[in-house]
């Protein structure tokens, strides 16, 4: 038997009874409080497979400040901690990221300026509630389809950095069936720190110095072309839209729209941008990590910023010697729960949309173009059945479940 979501949460929430100072305290409380203290932590790490290998790569290879944009990341996890109370990944937008580091003339005021037109756009679907019609529109297939082929990416891109990019020698023990993401990291800070024993005298507690990315005409033109016109469909898709009905599933007790996920991001991008921080997003592959490891509270990914915020960019002499394998690690096991959320299918109508939805994007290496493919599709597959309605994408069968 299906279930019915409430396509508006917002509504739901303007008929109860106004919360006073001393029960906003208490929500905030509840939305930080560790639910147990080692899953917690564990589910923390879950997303550093997607993080680290991002924002390393472009402090090496373009000059991003790391110190600013641990700094501003970590308010980031402390601020969606607290608002949502669940462990709401920030990653950094991976078709900016993809841009900078494959064309060499797009530098940091480049990257920042797309972030800044990324994030003003969204704002504005959130605030004018666009973003909540946009949610409403897009089925449930066609997210699952986006699911799908990002969970099968991250799974791929683990192969490889396990693979090819492993620098450990090869020990005959067995693994465990589920890896400690925090025991990874650990491990991956062992070994850093083995490569590299300056590294530790290297870090220093507190805030690192920063000051405002200037940017230029040209800059503005090329970071809308090659950086916020690619990332925006994306964002759309992956950071709203599949992330609040990915949330539905897992958490359904909490209260969260694709309205005010796209403001808080918006607004988050808005400052940070401006002062060089990497532009950041949420996604369903992070949030689809971090609750496999363990994440079940905001305290998960708020203690993940505390971390952020106490090191800063003396991090950057260690995360130059992690070795790549073992974040391959958290990066399989994320693109594994993520693909893992396609199985709730319930026709075989709505899985050709969703498979179909899923080679798209990855053999056109374009989530938007899997997007239209896979809207097209779905409304063939109304008409054809006569149903005359959209939005199927709604019904969540009550027996689905991501950890059964």
């Amino acid at each position: 038997m299906a279930t019915t979501v409430n396509p508006d949460p917002e509504a739901a929430a303007a008929g109860k009874e106004p919360r006073g100072p001393r029960s906003l305290l208490a929500r905030a409380w509840d939305n930080l409080a560790f639910r147990s203290v080692w899953p917690e932590l564990n589910g923390a790490m879950g997303d550093l497979g997607t993080y680290i290998p991002i924002v390393l790569s472009l402090a090496l290879a373009r000059h991003l400040d790391l110190g600013t944009t641990l700094i501003f990341t970590g308010a980031y996890n402390a601020v969606t901690g607290l608002i949502y109370g669940v462990p709401m990944p920030v990653q950094p937008m991976k078709a900016i990221a993809a841009t900078a580091l494959s064309d060499p003339s797009f530098g940091i005021p480049k990257v920042m300026a797309a972030g800044i037109l990324t994030a003003a756009f969204v704002l504005f679907l959130g605030v004018t509630r666009l973003m909540q019609l946009v949610y409403w529109f897009v089925p449930l297939p066609v997210v699952r389809g986006i699911q799908l082929a990002q969970g099968l990416n991250f799974a791929m891109a683990a192969v490889k950095y396990i693979r090819y990019e492993q620098d450990l020698g090869k020990g005959k023990r067995a693994a465990p069936a589920i890896p400690s993401a925090v025991i990874v990291f650990v491990v991956g800070v062992a070994f850093a720190v083995a490569r590299h024993p300056a590294a530790v005298r290297e870090l220093r507690a507190g805030p690192s110095r920063m000051c405002v990315v200037r940017i230029s005409r040209e800059a503005w033109k090329q970071g809308f072309l090659k950086g916020a016109v690619p990332q925006i469909p994306l964002s759309v898709l992956n950071s709203f839209v599949a992330v609040c009905k990915l949330m539905r599933d897992l958490f359904p007790e909490k209260e969260a729209s694709a309205t005010s996920v796209s403001v808080t991001m918006g607004a988050m991008n808005l400052v940070g941008c401006w002062f060089g921080a990497m532009p950041c997003c949420h996604g369903a592959g992070g949030l689809a990590g971090q609750y496999k490891f363990g994440g079940r509270s905001g305290g998960c990914v708020a203690a993940l910023g505390a971390l952020k915020l106490a090191l800063g960019g003396s991090m950057l002499r260690v995360l130059v010697e992690f070795p790549v394998g073992l974040l391959g690690v958290l990066l399989l096991f994320a693109g594994v729960e993520l693909a893992v959320a396609a199985r709730d299918m319930a026709s075989k109508a709505e899985a050709f949309v969703m498979l179909l939805c899923t080679t798209v994007s990855l053999v056109g290496s374009s989530a938007a173009l899997g997007f239209l493919c896979g809207m097209v599709a779905h409304g063939l597959a109304c008409s054809c059945s006569g149903r005359g309605r959209w939005g199927s994408g709604w019904a969540i069968p009550s027996h689905y479940s991501l950890t059964g």
